[in-house]
């Protein structure tokens, strides 16, 4: 799946997870990077940037090609609070089930990054052998602008 694919889907699996209001299109200044810009239900915001890896020898020309088998399982949402915060890691894992959640046939997997990653975020491991990155740019409360303290998640109500 190509980058532009895969971010029109992302849109749509992220919107339709039970505690995200929206997922609106969001694009940094590269030509590489997509992005959404996710509201969970409690006014919690993020911004999430998608890079991806074309397939062995996919040179992102001509028509697509998908290439499909079978769709990872479901997983359970977690709680997305923890102490009565999203915290940026129930974020992560959130997100991660409502892309595996979404029975997309060209996804194989779908993995949260390691604690010790510099950004929190999840990538995808496409049966085509494309991979998507997706990291955590940014986050702010209910009410705050792009730019605010990082990683910091609003309470929930």
């Amino acid at each position: 799946m190509r980058l532009d694919t895969f971010h029109q889907f992302a849109l749509e699996a992220l919107a339709k997870a039970p505690d995200v209001q929206s997922a609106d299109a969001w694009s940094g200044e590269a030509e590489h990077l997509r992005g959404a810009h996710v509201v969970f239900t409690t006014g919690a915001q993020l911004w999430l940037g998608i890079t991806a890896a074309a397939a062995p020898g996919d040179k992102w020309e001509g028509p697509e090609v998908p290439v499909e088998g079978d769709a990872p399982a479901e997983v359970q949402y977690p709680d997305l609070y923890e102490g009565g915060k999203v915290t940026p890691t129930r974020a992560q894992q959130y997100l991660t089930a409502a892309i595996t959640n979404a029975g997309n046939r060209q996804i194989a997997q779908v993995y949260g990054y390691d604690s010790a990653s510099q950004n929190p975020g999840f990538g995808v491991i496409f049966h085509s052998g494309a991979r998507a990155f997706c990291l955590f740019h940014h986050t702010a409360g209910s009410g705050q602008a792009l730019g605010g303290r990082a990683f910091d998640l609003q309470a929930a109500v």
